[in-house]
């Protein structure tokens, strides 16, 4: 089983997406009547007593109340909003940097709307400048991701990937998927 397999996608029961967890604690939560399977795939879970198709997707019995969470400024989620991928060439990579479109020195903020991700090759070429002074151009104007999931933004950006858990996903950051 890959890793993501093995992850089910749990709901609140009005569909919001709650969390991420272990296939064993998925089946638990539906054993003992917490949560009702959603999706599920083709393989077969026995034990001596039952046999029940492995789920993907739960939704929980009860509606689960809790506030917003607060979405921080941090390098895994600015890499996460931006697809991992270099804001002025789209080079895409694990090995980004982050950069400050207006440079601290001359008065940019660490904010959701001055911060890109982007490969060291840009981030040398660009320097202390403004990306017009180096002859950049962004690919896409950065800004504070609308949807704050209860899951982290970079796990539910990774959990948008997952053909499965997509439907169920992308009502809430419709700008995640395809990416």
């Amino acid at each position: 089983m890959s890793q993501m397999s093995e992850q089910v996608l749990v709901l609140n029961r009005n569909y919001e997406p709650l969390t991420v967890c272990g296939w064993q604690r998925a089946v638990s939560m539906v054993y003992v009547g917490k949560a009702i399977v959603v999706e599920e795939d083709s393989r077969i879970l026995r034990s001596p007593s039952m046999e029940m198709k492995m789920p993907t997707v739960v939704k929980l019995a009860y509606q689960v109340d809790r506030p917003l969470p607060k979405l921080k400024l941090s390098r895994q989620n600015l890499l996460a909003r931006d697809r991992h991928t270099c804001q002025y060439c789209g080079r895409r990579g694990k090995n980004l940097t982050i950069d400050h479109v207006i440079p601290a020195t001359r008065g940019g903020t660490s904010s959701w709307e001055n911060l890109v991700a982007c490969c060291d090759r840009c981030n040398n070429k660009k320097g202390n400048r403004t990306p017009r002074e180096a002859g950049l151009r962004l690919i896409r104007r950065p800004r504070r991701p609308k949807f704050i999931p209860y899951l982290s933004f970079a796990t539910f950006a990774a959990a948008v990937k997952n053909p499965e858990w997509r439907y169920y996903l992308e009502p809430f950051a419709p700008h995640l998927v395809g990416s």
